[in-house]
């Protein structure tokens, strides 16, 4: 069994859509990683999405755990014209589209951008090499809210739609087990510790 400690990264305190943006994440509160850190396999090789957000977070969190880089496979969906647009925005200058993609996220890809089923077959791909990388161990993966809610729509069989009504807090951690075989459990959603 490899069961994944996935974290998503710190808080960047944008409002707007940042998929590829790359911006730092605010790592001021020093209790709650150490907490986060403790909490965490001490022996678990740490990797992460390769955008400075997340790169920072894991960092902070690594200690003496092995780090096994920063991997673009881990990257948050690619919003591309959406970039750094607020919500309100889109929803007035594209109502139409804006709806549909969050009421039925999965195919619908934006324009330069990826779609939901885009970003989930790449961060699948990645997660199965894992999987065979380091099989009955622990590993710590610090992401993206979409990446994250990607991984708990695999291990639960849902739809997309299901997947993004879970709420994934900023340096909280979802715990999900591959049993082999193609089999998964989620363990624990959205814990903050």
């Amino acid at each position: 069994m490899t069961r994944f400690w996935w974290v998503r990264h710190g808080p960047t305190h944008r409002k707007d859509m940042i998929g590829w943006t790359d911006v730092a994440a605010d790592l001021s509160d020093v209790d709650r990683l150490t907490r986060l850190a403790a909490h965490l396999p001490a022996t678990a090789p740490v990797i992460s999405s390769d955008l400075l957000r997340c790169r920072a977070t894991a960092e902070a969190l690594i200690g003496e755990r092995r780090s096994l880089g920063h991997d673009p496979q881990l990257r948050e969906i690619n919003f591309g014209d959406w970039e750094a647009r607020t919500p309100a925005e889109l929803a007035a200058a594209e109502p139409d589209l804006s709806q549909k993609f969050w009421s039925a996220p999965g195919d619908i890809a934006l324009s330069g951008g990826e779609s939901w089923n885009t970003m989930a077959a790449r961060v699948n791909a990645r997660v199965r090499k894992l999987c065979d990388e380091f099989p009955d161990q622990d590993v710590i993966a610090v992401a993206h809210f979409g990446v994250i809610l990607s991984q708990i729509q695999m291990a639960a069989g849902m739809s997309p739609q299901a997947a993004i009504s879970f709420q994934i807090d900023y340096l909280s951690v979802t715990r999900i087990d591959h049993l082999g075989d193609g089999m998964w459990r989620v363990y624990g959603v959205n814990q903050n510790p």
